[in-house]
C-alpha cells in the first residue's frame, strides 16, 4: 500500500498526518482523496503532490513502496 503524507492545511483537511492507500495511479489517488475529504479536494488542484520526492503526473503508477507527499500552497511573510 502507498503511504500518503499530508502537510500543513492538507493535514488539517484530511484529519490525519499519514495514511495507507491502495490506489493504482496518482490520478486515481487524487480522485479518491477529493471524494473522501471534500475540504482537501477543494485545495488539491493547487497542492504540490510528490511521488517519491518528485513531481509526477496523474498517469504515475503507485506501488507498495511509494510515498506520496501532499503539500498545500504556502504563504510566507
Amino acid at each position: 500500500m502507498t503511504q500518503v503524507r499530508y502537510f500543513a492545511a492538507a493535514e488539517e483537511f484530511a484529519g490525519r498526518a499519514t495514511e495507507q492507500r491502495d490506489d493504482a495511479t496518482l490520478g486515481a489517488l487524487r480522485r479518491t482523496l477529493a471524494a473522501d475529504y471534500p475540504a482537501l479536494g477543494a485545495i488539491l488542484p493547487r497542492c504540490a503532490v510528490l511521488v517519491d520526492g518528485r513531481r509526477s503526473d496523474d498517469e504515475t503508477t503507485l506501488g507498495a513502496a511509494s510515498v506520496v507527499d501532499v503539500l498545500p500552497p504556502f504563504a510566507g511573510g
